[in-house]
């Protein structure tokens, strides 16, 4: 089946949310027990952690962590959103840098100014959407910035949705309560769906969508951690409690360009291993073996194929045995752990 498809429907009584291109499951959202990312608390400052920069704090949802803290003494309040999954046994990831991101407007309120994608090229697009922006924010005094999803909609879409933001923004950084409290809720798998998969789709939303159009199929063949790669070769995607590791196998293929084929086949691929897996932290590629000298171009495979994922990704390079490693954020609950 060609095209993109979303599906918004449960696995068992979790909310999931199912992005298929061409019939293969390219992305999914499942709700886990987990704080959702984006959640934003009133936290109380516990203890700070000494050589590290760093404070524990205290949440309704249980311990936190805080980098860079600067001036926080404990028993303090502090308003901290959370920034992604953490691993089991783990606090949870938090920042005092809060933002308020919907599907057209994403409101800063430490960082004041009105900005646009830059992958608006458009200049009279940029000062249609510059005006409609001043006419919503208004003096807030809250940063705007106006997503690339604003190109293709409409500008009574686009002034509600930041209106929409900017009063949430408002309600929630003049608080000024000193208990904990949860004074946001994270977005759940559907809202994301349609907050960030803003490509033309179908949407299916009818109950049993996941059965009709083939998702259980695919959710059951990503719990297999071996992922084909065309021509006999495979890449084994396999989480430990350490890190994510990846083997790439050539299989039959014997010839001398066997280790690059298989590699580069490896780079365009492991983005949609990782994101239908859920997987992220420190991520080692033991590759197939190649020649030094196509290093460069592998890397600039891998580099291209995680611009287009939205998840944030940082190719860190080289082992001294070979290897290359990655350090991805953890924004989805891994597949493993919710099914």
């Amino acid at each position: 089946m060609k095209g993109r498809t979303i599906i918004l429907d449960h696995l068992g009584d979790r909310e999931a949310a199912a992005l298929m291109v061409d019939g293969k499951l390219d992305d999914l959202l499942i709700d886990s027990d987990a704080p959702r990312p984006g959640t934003v608390y009133r936290a109380i400052a516990d203890r700070p952690v000494k050589g590290q920069g760093g404070m524990f704090l205290k949440t309704p949802d249980g311990s936190a962590f805080l980098r860079q803290i600067k001036g926080l003494a404990p028993g303090q309040p502090i308003l901290v959103q959370v920034t992604g999954f953490a691993e089991p046994g783990k606090a949870i990831p938090v920042t005092a840098k809060i933002l308020f991101k919907s599907r057209y407007a994403i409101v800063t309120p430490e960082a004041p100014g009105l900005n646009i994608s830059r992958s608006i090229k458009d200049e009279a697009l940029r000062d249609r959407l510059l005006e409609v922006a001043h006419d919503s924010a208004g003096d807030s005094g809250f940063g705007l910035i106006l997503r690339s999803s604003c190109a293709a909609a409409d500008d009574d879409d686009i002034a509600e949705d930041i209106t929409a933001m900017l009063d949430l923004a408002a309600r929630v950084m003049e608080d000024g309560g000193t208990g904990m409290e949860v004074l946001s809720e994270g977005d759940g798998p559907h809202v994301l769906a349609w907050r960030d998969w803003t490509t033309p789709a179908e949407v299916v939303t009818e109950p049993g969508g996941f059965e009709d159009h083939g998702v259980m199929d695919e959710v059951e063949a990503a719990r297999d951690p071996q992922v084909g790669l065309g021509g006999g070769a495979s890449i084994y995607v396999e989480p430990t409690r350490a890190l994510v590791a990846v083997d790439v196998n050539t299989g039959s293929d014997a010839s001398l360009a066997a280790g690059v084929k298989a590699n580069m086949a490896c780079a365009r691929l492991l983005p949609r291993a990782l994101r239908v897996r859920g997987l992220g932290g420190q991520i080692t590629l033991d590759l197939a073996p190649m020649p030094k000298k196509d290093r460069r171009a592998f890397e600039s495979a891998l580099r291209a194929a995680f611009r287009g994922d939205d998840v944030e990704t940082a190719l860190v390079g080289w082992t001294p045995l070979g290897h290359f490693e990655l350090q991805r954020k953890r924004m989805r609950a891994a597949l493993s752990e919710v099914l």
